[in-house]
């Protein structure tokens, strides 16, 4: 048995990119900044070490979330490794990518990072939320039947 399964969370390092397949259908590609952190061997102090990760999204869902994502917007990821090689101009290149699966998005709505039409709505027509009730524990000690 293989399982390939992926979760990352980090900051896009580039602007989406929609294509489209010979089909029609919808890629869109992006980039993904996620840090490991390690301790300095020579001062001793923890470093963070950035990891840059191709993804790739395919289908409807990857024109709708193209509308919603820019350079800086941060992410949460699930997805699967996919492993590619080609020949470009006689050399072997060969690359590993996330094939996102599902995606949810951490940048607060109202930040600069996110586009204009996902701003906050007003607090004023939000409703207040609800109170919790105030129990008294004590009650509850003397109803338990063992």
């Amino acid at each position: 048995m293989s399982i390939n399964r992926v979760v990352i969370s980090g900051n896009l390092t580039r602007d989406p990119e929609l294509r489209s397949t010979a089909s029609g259908m919808p890629v869109l590609g992006f980039g993904v900044a996620v840090n490991d952190r390690r301790r300095n061997q020579q001062t001793g102090e923890w470093e963070d070490y950035p990891n840059f990760i191709d993804c790739t999204m395919f289908g409807a869902r990857a024109e709708a979330v193209s509308r919603f994502l820019n350079k800086g917007s941060k992410v949460a990821i699930e997805g699967k490794l996919r492993y590619s090689q080609w020949e470009r101009d006689g050399q072997r290149r060969s690359k590993i990518e996330v094939i996102v699966d599902e995606i949810e998005f951490l940048s607060a709505r109202n930040s600069s990072a996110a586009p204009a039409q996902m701003a906050q709505p007003s607090m004023a027509a939000a409703p207040a939320p609800a109170a919790a009730p105030v129990v008294d524990a004590s009650v509850y000690d003397e109803d338990i039947p063992f």
